[in-house]
This record gives C-alpha cells, sequence and structure tokens, in this order.
C-alpha cells in the first residue's frame, strides 16, 4: 500500500501562487507515476499534471500550461504542483495520484493511490 498525504492548498487572490507537496509512504517504488487531479465544484475531477519518477517529460492540461510546473524529489518521496498567475476557475480541491509503473496521462481509472485533497481557493 502507498499512503498519500498533501498539503499547501488555501485561499490565494488572483495573479497569486502556491506550492502544493505530496508525500507518499509505504511501498513505494522508483517506477511510478505520480500526479495531480482537481475536482471543481459541480464539476468532474480532471487532470492537471504528472510527472514520472523514472524521469520523463511531464504531462500538463492545456488550461495550466506556462502557468503550472510539476516536479518531484525523489529522495523525499515527493511531488510539488508550483501554481502561478493563478485564475477564480482554478478554485477546487487538488488531489495526488499515484501508480505503479509508467504515467498513463489522465486516466483516472488506472492511478491506485489517492490522497484526501487539499482545498485551493482563487478569488478575483
Amino acid at each position: 500500500q502507498v499512503q498519500l498525504v498533501e498539503s499547501g492548498g488555501g485561499s490565494v487572490q488572483a495573479g497569486g501562487s502556491l506550492r502544493l507537496s505530496c508525500v507518499a509512504s509505504g511501498n513505494t517504488y522508483s517506477n511510478r507515476c505520480m500526479g495531480w487531479f482537481r475536482q471543481a465544484p459541480g464539476k468532474e475531477r480532471e487532470g492537471v499534471a504528472v510527472i514520472y519518477f523514472g524521469g520523463s517529460t511531464p504531462y500538463y492540461a492545456d488550461s495550466v500550461k506556462g502557468r503550472f510546473t510539476i516536479s518531484q524529489d525523489n529522495a523525499k518521496n515527493t511531488v510539488y504542483l508550483q501554481m502561478n498567475s493563478l485564475k477564480p476557475e482554478d478554485t477546487a480541491m487538488y488531489y495526488c495520484a499515484a501508480r505503479v509503473g509508467f504515467c498513463v496521462l489522465f486516466d483516472q481509472k488506472k492511478y491506485n493511490y489517492w490522497g484526501q485533497g487539499t482545498l485551493v481557493t482563487v478569488s478575483t
């Protein structure tokens, strides 16, 4: 089993920045994909960004390209999401997810492990 714990959410004004963190513990694997998904009120959960810990180009949703950056620290079993130029439409619960093996873009059914979520609120 893998446990994921997110942190870093909060309230910020439009144009501001936040950095989310997700720490993995338990049976972690070096060849794993970790990433971020989000769910806004009244909407379905969607993929934001994922990264393969074995080393490859991260994937980003079109809506966050150029504003968000995903990164990972192998030694700390942690994945980060740096969010800049935040917009009100970025308001959502952000979830960390992980799977063993390569990233499968944003196919949520193939991510076996999920965190509890951290709330991001962007005001005008």
